[in-house]
């Protein structure tokens, strides 16, 4: 049914599994429509009552875009990255369609979450990790910005200072801080992650779907700034971010595993 994730429907249960193990599931254009759809799916089929979106392999759940698709088919000009389109033509529809998904999402964190991965766990209703996984806002790394939604889920999870420093030094929040800090729900050792999931999805399965489906609208709508805003904030940035020295040299020196020089313009 799709290219590049696995899709399965059991007791009302729908798991959504990325599945690019080789590339620690990093987000293509492809992974990304197909998350999309997927979600899109799981909202048009009655039988299901809750999804759960997880990484294949027990390396990553996702570890971010996949910068070699990304850098080799991004329009330059003059060198310059322009992010901002497959921002609002790419990740920011897959955000959307999850928080407009009248039906829970579970977030199976069961090894990196990294970049945009990070963002995909945070825009979960739930999100339950291994110990051993972490969670990284990189992007600071190859002189960018948060974005798939990040600046608005990560000051409303943790705080603005946590949200700041988190972001500004792409440092490694392991799971079990992850989950003192509220960046999730619950860190467990990693084989007791499968159990634990299961037992939260068969509780949505049987749950009142419209009234969570409806708890879900209001608390989306009760935060003051909307993430609508936030995503166009995000665009834009990025986009300005694309055309900056930095990011290209963060970028080349990624793919290069070289140290990078970043010269703050």
């Amino acid at each position: 049914m799709f290219e590049n994730l696995l899709y399965e429907i059991t007791d009302g249960v729908c798991r959504i599994t990325l599945n690019r193990p080789k590339v620690y599931n990093a987000l293509s254009a492809g992974l990304i429509q197909d998350i999309t759809e997927a979600i899109n799916a799981a909202g048009d089929d009655d039988s299901i009552r809750v999804a759960v979106i997880t990484g294949a392999g027990d390396k990553a759940f996702c570890s971010g875009a996949d910068l070699k698709e990304g850098f080799a088919s991004a329009a330059t000009t003059g060198g310059q990255l322009e992010l901002g389109e497959s921002l609002r033509t790419g990740y920011n529809p897959m955000i959307r369609a999850m928080r407009n998904l009248a039906k829970p999402i579970v977030g199976c964190v069961n090894g990196v979450a990294a970049g945009a991965g990070c963002s995909l766990a945070l825009a979960c209703d739930l999100v339950i990790c291994a110990d051993e996984a972490y969670f990284s806002q990189l992007f600071v790394n190859i002189g960018l910005m948060p974005d798939a939604g990040s600046t608005f889920f990560l000051p409303r999870l943790i705080g603005p200072q946590r949200a700041f420093e988190m972001s500004s030094t792409g440092r490694r929040v392991y799971g079990p801080e992850a989950a003192q800090i509220g960046l999730v729900n619950r860190s467990v050792p990693a084989a007791d992650l499968a159990k634990t999931i299961d037992e939260v999805a068969a509780y949505y399965a049987t749950a009142p779907t419209c009234a969570i489906g409806a708890m879900k609208k209001v608390f989306n709508q009760s935060l003051y700034s909307s993430l609508d805003h936030q995503l166009e904030q995000e665009a834009e940035n990025q986009n300005e971010l694309g055309h900056s020295t930095d990011a290209i040299e963060g970028i080349d020196a990624f793919l290069t595993k070289r140290k990078t020089n970043f010269l703050g313009k």
